[in-house]
């Protein structure tokens, strides 16, 4: 039987097993079990590659363990742009998901990226997210080759995703469509009844007033870890959707994103903002050793300096040089993050 808005109140900020969870809600009940269950830190999960380029599926169900028993992070966004999504075949895309859910579905929240250019690719997409038990999904505002103007074009293609499926939908915009969706368009897309977040990768400005527009109606976050604690302290947010800082800012015993995080929520802002800009060193060491081609191979080589389990990246995508490994190495070396983290077993092996 669906979840009534009452029964989400009700279990509202309970501990919960995804299969308790995700009895199935309806569109008109996903706003409130967002508000109740999308909070705290998520991360973007990096997928790792084996030397034949096939998902290594054991050190991902891995690095998802660390993440979550180590690391304390409350959600993953699986099969997005860190995950390399765009180098996967549909079937993939689908099983990382899966992997996901069957890890740690039943100790954090999962959101699945269903991002595409063809729109019966997102739509498969979605349905396969909702029916094997993914309680949201995000997807990016997609390129509109030749549109000079394109609101109505993108809220018509953000209501035809929200007919497909129950479960809320988060938006995501981003430079990388050739466009940013302005605080009013998003604002409108708001209003459709599985609509529950957004993902705002854009200049801090739009998303203060977007904020201030829609209030509480859904979650809006960015992905800027640097901008975080300001966001919580100065707009209230209380959802990080996401990049990979939390996993690669942090290890089992140094754990400050998560301290600084927890602390703001609970109003010790002083004690927060000194942890906060504790870890300035750890992000410029990871800003400045960045290859500007080559993000992906850089996050995964730090995974590795971590203990985690990076892997290859795919072509198109280019891997570091032995020089760049070097530089990457010393600067991690000096920037302070404390012990390396121990890889855990995957609770399916």
């Amino acid at each position: 039987m669906p979840l009534t808005g009452e029964d989400i109140l009700a279990h509202a900020g309970r501990p919960q097993r995804r299969n308790e969870k995700m009895k199935q809600y309806s569109r008109w009940d996903a706003k409130a079990y967002a508000r109740a269950y999308m909070r705290g830190i998520w991360a973007a999960a990096l997928v790792p590659f084996a030397d034949d380029f096939t998902i290594d599926e054991q050190a991902f169900r891995g690095n998802l363990r660390h993440w979550i028993d180590d690391l304390s992070i409350d959600g993953i966004f699986v099969g997005g742009k860190q995950s390399e999504f765009f180098s996967m075949s549909l079937a993939e895309r689908k099983r990382i998901v899966e992997i996901t859910l069957d890890e740690i579905g039943e100790s954090a929240g999962v959101i699945a990226s269903c991002s595409d250019q063809n729109m019966d690719t997102v739509i498969e997409l979605a349905r396969h997210a909702q029916s094997v038990g993914a309680p949201y999904i995000v997807v990016h505002a997609p390129i509109l080759h030749f549109l000079t103007a394109r609101d109505e074009t993108l809220y018509r293609y953000y209501k035809t995703i929200c007919e497909q499926v129950d479960i809320g939908i988060a938006m995501w915009s981003h430079e990388d469509s050739g466009y940013l969706m302005s605080p009013e368009l998003c604002a409108r897309i708001a209003e459709l009844p599985n609509i529950v977040a957004i993902k705002y990768s854009v200049p801090r400005p739009m998303y203060v007033q977007l904020t201030r527009m829609v209030g509480n109606k859904i979650q809006i976050s960015t992905a800027s870890e640097a901008e975080w604690f300001d966001n919580i302290v100065e707009l209230g947010w209380r959802l990080y959707l996401c990049s990979s800082p939390p996993y690669l800012y942090q290890t089992k015993s140094d754990r400050r994103m998560r301290d600084y995080t927890d602390l703001a929520f609970k109003g010790e802002i002083a004690r927060a903002k000194a942890i906060r800009d504790s870890l300035e060193p750890v992000r410029e060491a990871f800003r400045r050793t960045r290859p500007a081609e080559k993000p992906p191979a850089h996050s995964k080589y730090w995974q590795e300096l971590l203990g985690q389990t990076g892997g290859r990246v795919r072509p198109p995508m280019l891997e570091l040089t032995d020089a760049e490994k070097e530089a990457i190495g010393r600067a991690f070396a000096a920037c302070g993050l404390r012990a390396r983290a121990p890889h855990k077993a995957s609770a399916a092996g």
